[in-house]
């Protein structure tokens, strides 16, 4: 193995076969915890040997293993260049200007902003600065449908080494100054990055994972600091983020200073069965304006029902999508290309999804899946483009939810704070 693949790496080594020269060997397992996640929940193996099973996703490491690591040296053939060309507006350049300041003074932030901000835009002068001094710098989310689509605009911002990581990809892992990835695969680094960004740090799997969140922390340099984004924070993420000394940045407007979209409550109880008429005629002029739409569901077992009423009235192309769907990505690139009008979907497309002109319709917003935070990335997908800053979020309930009103009186409290500012 190249002495490069180990910079800044955890790599899970046999300790029958001998160390490349210049690695630092530690310990597989220490104290009862995984010397790679910290995990506790071990499988046996034969003669006394066990291994992980927090982190057995990412591949296996026993204590027949030994994990190798070289500190991280910041050595790059080429250092990287921004070459964004986009003009931010007079709010974002503060926020930007913000950032680099904070960093340089050494603390870790929480840049809280609304879907459709431009949160990633307004890193670019950070990332540039510090890709510009030689820095090593990491871009995770929990989602790896938000890391594929962000990784073409980071890809295009700018001229550096860059690998994407996720666990389906099939490219082997080379080292990069820039590395995009799903916050799982921080668990394979160990204190490479001297600037680490995470998107969506509300989102499932990280919120709350002490796991994830150990990976974070290992995987930054002691000098390093963290930069995290959320559109939905939770009053214990708020709360942290104070008790640690870090400082917290908020821009309630999005980028083309237009509002976030209020959701309009339906009651109609007996969705599952029929759509009322006011949701077929929603649907129908969704259709004879060409608006692409995506109709979420609480649950899996809705899908096909609800496919089914759709493509009853509706003749443009749809389908159904969910978490464990084996052709999740494609389906919501080939939205993006054009070859569905449609999506009938579970959660796993609140976010990470930007397309013009889309509309939204949540059935069932009263379930308990739908969360508050839910429910503002939802209506958060609707009008994100310059050229078409409106557009619905209809929300077909059995009644007024606490959640659905919580999620109601953020966005109005979002607005008149966006119209003060």
């Amino acid at each position: 193995m190249n002495l490069e693949e180990f910079y800044g790496r955890l790599v899970t080594w046999p300790k029958a076969r001998e160390c490349p020269e210049g690695t630092v060997a530690m310990p597989s397992l220490l104290k009862g915890r995984c010397g790679r996640c910290g995990g506790r929940t071990r499988a046996t193996l034969p003669g006394k040997q066990s291994y992980c099973l927090d982190c057995l996703t990412i591949g296996r490491v026993s204590t027949l293993d030994k994990l190798l690591t070289v500190p991280e040296p910041n050595d790059f053939e080429t250092v990287g260049t921004m070459h964004w060309n986009g003009q931010l507006t007079a709010k974002q350049e503060k926020i930007s200007c913000q950032l680099i300041k904070n960093y340089s003074e050494g603390v870790d932030q929480l840049l809280w902003a609304v879907t459709g901000a431009g949160k990633t835009e307004m890193l670019f002068p950070l990332i540039g600065q510090s890709l510009k001094r030689g820095l090593r710098v990491g871009f995770v989310s929990p989602r790896v449908d938000v890391v594929l689509e962000l990784a073409p605009r980071i890809q295009a911002a700018f001229s550096v080494s860059l690998q994407v990581l996720y666990g389906e990809q099939e490219e082997p892992y080379r080292y990069s100054q820039l590395v995009l990835g799903t916050v799982h695969q921080l668990l394979r680094f160990y204190q490479a990055f001297d600037l680490l960004i995470i998107d969506e740090v509300d989102a499932f799997p990280y919120r709350g994972n002490r796991l994830l969140e150990r990976a974070v922390r290992r995987s930054v340099k002691s000098s390093g600091h963290l930069v995290m984004l959320t559109a939905t924070p939770s009053k214990r993420l708020l709360d942290k983020v104070k008790e640690r000394g870090g400082r917290l940045l908020m821009l309630p407007e999005r980028f083309h200073g237009q509002h976030l979209p209020e959701i309009t409550l339906h009651v109609h109880a007996n969705w599952e069965k029929r759509f009322s008429r006011r949701l077929k005629q929603l649907l129908l002029g969704f259709e004879r304006q060409e608006l692409p739409f995506i109709i979420f569901v609480p649950k899996v077992r809705h899908l096909i029902p609800v496919f089914r009423h759709v493509t009853a009235m509706v003749p443009s192309n749809g389908t159904t999508v969910h978490a464990n769907d084996p052709d999740r990505l494609k389906k919501v690139a080939d939205m993006r290309a054009g070859h569905y009008r449609y999506l009938v979907s579970t959660t796993i497309l609140e976010r990470g999804v930007t397309l013009p002109k889309l509309q939204v319709v949540i059935l069932g917003a009263d379930d308990s899946t739908f969360t508050k935070e839910a429910l503002l990335q939802m209506a958060g997908r609707v009008g994100r483009s310059r050229v078409a800053t409106e557009g619905v979020v209809f929300a077909v309930a059995s009644g007024p939810a606490r959640t659905i009103r919580a999620a109601q009186k953020e966005i109005r409290l979002l607005n008149e704070k966006a119209g003060m500012d």
